[in-house]
């Protein structure tokens, strides 16, 4: 599913302990790491779409998280144009997505990565609030970095100040924390 403007709705999960941590996992076969995400389907609601794609991506069920926040609209970003197929039709030209911060409930060995036909992950980890903006793909760091501001009063009210500190630009790259002097 395409719309008009050539972006493919999509939801992004951002999962998070209660020390402010996020879950971060390797695709299958590659050395990217990312968030999970994933298409919605015509008939789906973007809540709908993001528990389809957490029990795809990670194994999670809803009774595993607590759902705390999502954006209030379509976060866009746009493909490389190495990464767009020239005569697909409809035009696929990047990703339109609704974002959602999810608090995990239970024990990381409930994250299983075998539940689907064709696994998207092999690995995670738990990384800084932070750390993926600067880490993920140079074409999606925008989008993680506006969704990961959008939701961060929010995390900071479970995980504390310290975990999620505030966001600032800075000259060495994109985006860098704060830090916070004593």
């Amino acid at each position: 599913m395409i719309d008009p403007d050539g972006y493919r709705p999509n939801v992004g999960i951002i999962l998070m302990r209660d020390d402010g941590r996020l879950f971060w996992a390797r695709r299958v076969h590659r050395d990217g790491w990312q968030f999970p995400q994933g298409g919605m389907n015509s008939d789906e609601t973007p809540l709908e779409a993001m528990y389809r794609e957490l029990r795809e991506e990670t194994g999670l069920a809803p009774q595993h998280v607590e759902l705390l926040h999502s954006t209030p609209g379509w976060l866009r970003y746009r493909l490389p144009n190495r990464c767009v197929r020239p005569g697909e039709k409809p035009r696929c030209i990047g990703q339109k997505q609704v974002w959602f911060l999810l608090r995990l409930l239970c024990e990381d060995s409930e994250v299983r990565f075998d539940l689907a036909d064709k696994p998207e992950f092999d690995r995670f980890r738990w990384v800084d609030y932070w750390y993926p903006v600067e880490n993920v793909v140079h074409f999606k760091r925008e989008v993680y970095a506006k969704a990961l501001r959008h939701v961060a009063p929010v995390a900071r009210g479970v995980a504390g100040e310290g975990a999620v500190p505030e966001l600032a630009p800075t000259p060495s790259g994109p985006y860098r924390p704060e830090r916070r002097r004593a």
